[in-house]
């Protein structure tokens, strides 16, 4: 880890299993307004992005308009199921209990929700007060903003930056701030029948366990001079 100074962890889809259950609540409320959404969609358009987004995309892609209280029932219905159903990611959390590096979450998630996250799989312990989300920011991933806005929170530059990510939008994000990012893939969302096939830069490692996560850290420092100034 010597090559870097603040790891940046996403929070839905690397630190919490979420997304899988936040489409099931979504489409099922999208179902009930007959707009005609499926997993592939969802996880091809809205996994990395904050509900205000996805909410415009949905106004926008299907001439719909959403009732005036459908995110404030989409949230709650979300946090019963979450209180039901949410795991930390495997292996994350013997992770974040050994890891010596200064840590951060950046996350798309409404302050709440991402709160309410953590503390239901007893994550929030490992960050404290370290969790910043898109509502802090002027422009949500895949724009460099929250990731360089978590970087100046904590006090590192972006260079001795390592951003952790499941999304596209959210590893051009990372990309975007000048941070060297690896792509997390063993979330449910991303190992479902009917997911989008995991595409990416091959510049971008990717790694599917956590417990291979200091192999991968070290070859990438391995191979770059990122971080070495």
């Amino acid at each position: 880890m010597a090559a870097f100074d603040l790891i940046i962890f996403d929070c839905d889809g690397v630190l919490i299993d979420s997304e899988v259950i936040s489409a099931s609540v979504l489409l099922g409320a999208l179902n009930a307004l007959d707009v005609p959404i499926d997993f592939p969609y969802f996880a091809a358009n809205f996994i990395g992005r904050s509900f205000p987004v996805v909410a415009q995309i949905i106004r926008d892609k299907f001439k719909v308009t959403l009732p005036e209280d459908f995110e404030l029932n989409y949230r709650a219905s979300l946090l019963a199921a979450f209180a039901r159903e949410l795991q930390p990611t495997d292996g994350i959390a013997t992770l974040l209990a050994r890891l010596s590096v200064p840590k951060c979450v950046a996350t798309s998630s409404s302050p709440p929700r991402a709160a309410r996250s953590l503390a239901i799989t007893d994550l929030a312990r490992y960050f404290g007060p370290h969790v910043f989300t898109a509502s802090e920011v002027a422009r949500g991933k895949p724009a460099p903003d929250l990731f360089l806005h978590a970087a100046a929170r904590m006090g590192v530059p972006p260079h001795r930056c390592l951003v952790i990510e499941d999304s596209l939008i959210g590893v051009a994000a990372g990309q975007a701030a000048g941070m060297a990012v690896l792509r997390y893939t063993g979330g449910a969302h991303l190992n479902r029948a009917d997911a989008p096939a995991v595409t990416q830069d091959g510049d971008v490692p990717a790694f599917s366990s956590w417990a291979d996560f200091d192999e991968v850290v070290a070859r990438m420092a391995d191979r770059t001079d990122l971080g070495r100034t």
